[in-house]
């Protein structure tokens, strides 16, 4: 039997009316979490052993889309689990545990809808060249699932859109270390019950070898302001002052209050949530489906028709998987569910807390600047990369994935 994790409080700690107090509290609100640990080296996906990330986009009109890439070094078991009513997903079938598949070689989180979907082909092409993938007679066959944000038409042109040279691009600048949140990558062109906004990421290291993360693309047509207080939901799940000073805004500046996005069938929210615990895929499902919570507790509407809000969940560890159906291990993986939770609420009140104006819609802290008066900058170590794309870079990558092309006959 394997000893449970120390973030296992309690039997009730899935409620959210029975969280503990964290230490570090929030001015903004009573902090609450059922997670014991602290925020990895990064406070960021990558702090989950064997996780890199890659970014790219364009902010300049007539685009404001981009695409993240979540790359595993190696193959990751990976479940998902879909909750809203307009998705736009690619290879999510194959992750079901009833099937053969046995990991993902990457996630990708873009912008662009369906037509940003295309942009795994990049990213299929950066493996393959690296020889990365499932085994298939002389050759690999790279697994990248993948989901979209409805963005389209932000940047001032619906034809727009991301393209296979962007996924190409975001998987070749994948790399450990900081990542940059806000509105950049997928969520270049995200907007969150009105407010701009973005990726958002976090993690926490549970002290026993242990670590849990997650990367967020928050596009919602509900909100992630409080409309009692104006402050942010996430922040009563704050570890360690990593809102870096965020306060409650004061009364005069609490009036803006948006249950929903004035473009409110351009939404979806959608996720990664990581660990280096071993789980099997029928685990790893059950992590991305609890991990949703997370987004309930940290938006409000959730789940909508005007939504596609789908989480991935990866595992990266290579021991002997716990497994759903052992009794011996539920105490461990509802500790691990209940860390992704808490963490992907944290990854989403870090991308309102990143996003800046942009396209005349403001972002949280130009809305409400009382909050933010106090804010301390992000740490250089902490603010990592996401190049812009631009037409000499997307003919470079559009070059590297025609080489090698055999011609049709």
């Amino acid at each position: 039997m394997k000893a449970p994790l120390a973030v296992l409080v309690s039997g009730a700690m899935l409620s959210s009316l029975s969280l503990w107090a964290v230490a570090d509290a929030v001015p903004a609100a009573t902090t609450t979490s059922a997670v014991v640990g602290l925020p990895g080296a990064f406070n960021a996906i990558t702090d989950v052993p064997g996780i890199d990330v890659g970014q790219v986009q364009s902010i300049h009109a007539p685009y404001l889309t981009g695409t993240t890439v979540v790359h595993a070094t190696k193959l990751a078991v990976t479940g998902v689990d879909q909750r809203g009513g307009a998705p736009a997903t690619k290879e999510t079938d194959l992750l079901n545990p009833e099937n053969a598949n046995p990991g993902v070689n990457a996630v990708m989180l873009g912008g662009s809808s369906m037509y940003g979907l295309g942009a795994t082909d990049g990213v299929i092409r950066w493996l393959e060249d690296r020889g990365e993938g499932i085994t298939t007679g002389p050759g690999v066959a790279p697994i990248v699932p993948a989901a979209d944000i409805y963005d389209l038409g932000r940047g001032g042109n619906f034809e727009a859109t991301t393209k296979p040279a962007w996924g190409y691009l975001a998987a070749e600048a994948a790399k450990t270390g900081p990542v940059r949140e806000g509105s950049v990558g997928g969520g270049a062109g995200a907007v969150s019950g009105g407010l701009k906004s973005g990726v958002g990421t976090a993690s926490v290291d549970l002290g026993n070898g242990i670590v849990v993360g997650a990367i967020v693309v928050v596009n919602s047509a509900g909100s992630a302001v409080d409309p009692r207080d104006c402050s942010l939901y996430a922040q009563r799940f704050e570890l360690a002052g990593e809102f870096r000073g965020l306060t409650t805004p004061a009364a005069a500046d609490c009036k803006h209050t948006s249950a929903a996005s004035p473009q409110a069938a351009l939404n979806t929210t959608i996720a990664v949530v990581a660990t280096n615990a071993p789980l099997e895929k029928a685990a790893a499902a059950r992590m991305a489906e609890n991990s949703h919570d997370g987004m309930a507790r940290a938006i409000d509407p959730i789940h909508t028709l005007y939504d596609g809000d789908t989480v991935f969940a990866m595992s990266t560890g290579s021991r002997d998987a716990l497994r759903v159906n052992n009794p011996d291990e539920t105490a461990q993986l509802t500790g691990i569910f209940a860390a992704a939770e808490v963490t992907l609420s944290r990854a989403i009140g870090h991308a309102l807390l990143g996003a800046v104006t942009a396209g005349g819609i403001k972002g949280y802290c130009d809305t409400y600047p009382s909050a933010c008066a106090h804010l301390a900058p992000v740490s250089p170590a902490r603010q990592g990369t996401a190049p812009d794309v631009t037409q000499a870079s997307v003919n470079r990558a559009a070059n590297a994935l025609a080489a090698g092309v055999p011609p049709l006959p």
